[in-house]
């Protein structure tokens, strides 16, 4: 019989799919956190078991929920697809959709936006050159009025329905899992998902939304805490770092720092990925968080992006602290022990083994630096540049704020360093990266999904951001 099952380069197109429409959610959503973590203070302090409950004030909640959220998500999904046509299209057909129906319409906002980008994108690309000389302007107004006008009718009888059905059916299976206790449950697929870099696509997509609703209900949501917990990778980031492999006990302090401190949880992702069996501990760590959370009934006001124990503490409403830290807690002991446990069972030996891969890798470094311009490409092939016409460097992650971030920033402190001049070294989301970049840094795992998005481009896969041979190599071609 034939084989019918995916190959691994089908798998692999897969995932990086996912990876781009989560990356896409991101990219919406991301430039909007400021505002609702406005919303979140707002109904943190002034709705009725706020800190200072004030009658007047809380009128806002609602109205910012119901309506400057979701238009705000709309606007820039519409422009991220159509430019500025696009952001109005895009929020003028939400505007249908909030109207039509009874809860705040994130996920709505999140599907018609970009459509309505898509829709005027698509007429203008028809119309193009067609449009008589003097007419443009008439043509350019009346044409977003009438589709506007379509696109926020058929949202407002049609989609909005259809998303407030899906919105209460997915709604309904978690409340299950959350009356019958079963909710850690979820941690069996959030936390594969997240190493695996689809943890946007599970926040931004599924919890995010669910829990601002909850939040407007009742001030705080358990939503926010399901897959945004730093608990379990600080647990597994301890756990490397006093049984770890050499290499990894020097690096896992500085990660336990950033993923912790400053949120970027995608600094224990390759750490996971080393041992795939400390994915064990990491739904172990998990599980025990949100059991915490629900056994003292605490919950977060808004989303903590980034995943920061500092961003968690701010979003905590009026009597949770005790609860939300303490989940916090449990969750980093768990994981610390599980994958203790586990990096232990692995033994000495592969341990050795470990040590004398990362070793070898950083000889392969050091070796390179006196190679000159020997090419540095990711597995698959991509063009080729020579050093001396390197200008501009670009580190690319999901959303672009984080990983990539970081990534950029301790590279170019390195090139100061080492008193290499005239290249620019700027962080972007993957499909973002501009054209004048002459080489793209990604982890292996977003790999697939930066080729398709610059296929002509060279690109550089990394494991980890701190360290990392392939960065030492390129620092060494560079030189």
């Amino acid at each position: 019989m034939k084989d019918i099952a995916p190959s691994p380069d089908q798998s692999s197109g897969i995932r990086a799919k996912v990876q781009a429409f989560g990356g896409f959610l991101t990219n919406m959503v991301l430039p909007n956190i400021g505002a609702f973590i406005a919303w979140g203070i707002l109904t943190a302090l002034f709705i009725p078991t706020g800190w200072i409950p004030n009658e007047s004030l809380a009128n806002i909640v609602g109205p910012a929920i119901n309506y400057l959220l979701p238009l705000l998500l709309a606007y820039t999904g519409g422009k991220m697809v159509g430019g500025k046509r696009g952001a109005v299209m895009g929020a003028v057909g939400t505007f249908g959709l909030i109207v039509g129906a009874d809860i705040p319409m994130f996920l709505g906002a999140m599907i018609v936006g970009p459509l309505g980008g898509w829709i005027i994108k698509k007429f203008d690309k028809a119309i193009h050159g067609k449009v008589p000389a003097g007419f443009e302007m008439i043509v350019n107004n009346f044409s977003l009025g009438i589709l506007g006008f379509l696109l926020m009718i058929s949202s407002y009888l049609f989609t909005g329905p259809a998303i407030e059905f899906a919105n209460n059916l997915v709604k309904g299976g978690i409340q299950v899992l959350i009356d019958t206790g079963m909710l850690p449950l979820l941690s069996l697929i959030n936390e594969p998902a997240k190493v695996l870099f689809l943890n946007n696509a599970i926040d931004q997509g599924i919890y995010y939304p669910l829990g601002m609703q909850r939040a407007a209900e009742v001030g705080k949501s358990i939503y926010f805490t399901v897959a945004s917990n730093p608990g379990p990778g600080l647990g597994l980031l301890l756990a490397y770092t006093f049984f770890g492999s050499k290499t990894s006990k020097r690096t896992a302090p500085g990660a336990i720092i950033i993923h912790f401190f400053g949120g970027i949880h995608e600094l224990y992702f390759p750490y996971v990925l080393m041992n795939p069996i400390t994915i064990i501990g990491m739904i172990g760590g998990a599980m025990s968080g949100i059991a915490t959370f629900q056994l003292f009934n605490v919950g977060l006001v808004a989303g903590p992006s980034p995943g920061s124990i500092f961003a968690y503490l701010a979003l905590t409403p009026k009597g949770n602290f005790l609860g939300i830290i303490a989940g916090v807690l449990v969750a980093t002991v768990v994981s610390f022990i599980i994958t203790s446990f586990t990096l232990k069972a692995i033994g000495a030996e592969k341990e050795e083994d470990d040590k004398e891969s990362f070793e070898q890798a950083a000889e392969k470094s050091k070796s390179m630096k006196e190679e000159g311009k020997k090419v540095l490409n990711s597995r698959g092939g991509s063009s080729t540049i020579a050093a001396e016409n390197i200008s501009k460097i670009a580190f690319a992650c999901d959303a672009g704020a984080g990983s990539s971030a970081l990534g950029a920033t301790t590279f170019r402190k390195k090139l100061k360093k080492n008193n290499i001049e005239g290249i620019e070294v700027e962080h972007y989301n993957i499909e973002d990266v501009p054209e004048d970049a002459d080489v793209i840094v990604v982890h292996k795992n977003l790999a697939d999904r930066a080729r398709r998005s610059h296929q002509n481009k060279r690109i550089v896969t990394i494991e980890n951001f701190i360290g990392d041979p392939n960065l030492e190599s390129l620092l060494a071609e560079l030189k």
